[in-house]
C-alpha cells in the first residue's frame, strides 16, 4: 500500500513541477499546482466513513465501474481504493458538446480512525457503490507477569 501511495505522490509531484515551470518558475501558486496536478492524475471519489457497533463501514461511489476493475487493500491502518477509469467518444455518436467523465486512475487512501483486522473485512459493490465492513481490531490488554525471585 506505501510503494502504492508513494507511486501516486511522485507522479503528482512531477507534475506540480512541470506547471511550476510552465508558469515561469514564479512563487505563489505551489499548491494551485499540487491540487492541479492531483486532479489531472488522480480520480478520487466520494466516500462516508462512519463507525457502527464493533466495525468501521466505508461507501464509496464509483458509478460507471465495474466489480473486477477494482482493486482494494487494506492494512490494519489504511484501505486503498484503485481502478483505471478510460471515457472515449465514439464518431457515430456525433458532436459531443460537453463531457465530464473523467479518464485516468482511480486513487483514493483512507486512514482508519482505529485498527481494523484485515482479515475480517468484506466489500460489496453494487449500482456504483462499494461498501466495506471493516471489523475493528481488538486491543491488546497488558498482562501480569509473574516475577521470580533468585
Amino acid at each position: 500500500v506505501f510503494d502504492e501511495v508513494e507511486r501516486i505522490e511522485k507522479q503528482i509531484m512531477q507534475r506540480a513541477y512541470d506547471l511550476f515551470l510552465n508558469r515561469g518558475d514564479l512563487d505563489g501558486g505551489d499548491l494551485e499546482d499540487w491540487f492541479t496536478a492531483e486532479k489531472e492524475l488522480t480520480w478520487k471519489p466520494a466516500v462516508e466513513l462512519s463507525e457502527k457497533e464493533a466495525e468501521l463501514v466505508v461507501q464509496a461511489a464509483l458509478p460507471g465501474l465495474e466489480a473486477k476493475d477494482l482493486d482494494v487493500q487494506v492494512t490494519p491502518d489504511d484501505l486503498l481504493i484503485k481502478a483505471a477509469t478510460s471515457h472515449t467518444h465514439k464518431e457515430e455518436v456525433g458532436t459531443v458538446h460537453l463531457c465530464e467523465f473523467r479518464s485516468g486512475e482511480l486513487f483514493r487512501r483512507i486512514h482508519f480512525p482505529k485498527k481494523v483486522d484485515p482479515n475480517g473485512v468484506k466489500a460489496e459493490y453494487s449500482n456504483g457503490l462499494l461498501r466495506i465492513t471493516a471489523p475493528i481490531a481488538k486491543e491488546e490488554q497488558a498482562g501480569q507477569v509473574d516475577i521470580g525471585v533468585s
